[in-house]
């Protein structure tokens, strides 16, 4: 997936295509994350090994092509209209 960047028509409509790759429960991990949880409050909250978490960030980093937890918490941020 391309990078954004200044000759993206809209990004914001690029940030919510991209969120719409992302499944529920990715989507559930990126809000947790959003609102600065470790991988270990993340993983006790779902009831799922720390390893699930971090295979479900990788999986959300790729789909919104970031590079960690904070880009991604910003495009969620952004996405959510909350400040980021």
């Amino acid at each position: 997936m391309e990078p954004l960047n200044s000759e993206t028509a809209n990004p914001d409509d690029a940030i919510r295509e991209r969120l719409l790759q992302v499944s529920p429960r990715e989507s559930q991990v990126l809000e947790m994350t959003s609102q600065g949880l470790t991988n270990d409050e993340i993983a006790r909250r779902l009831n799922v090994t720390t390893h699930a978490v971090k295979f479900h960030l990788a999986s959300i980093y790729r789909k919104l092509g970031v590079a960690n937890r904070t880009e991604a918490a910003v495009l969620y941020l952004r996405s959510t209209g909350l400040p980021s």
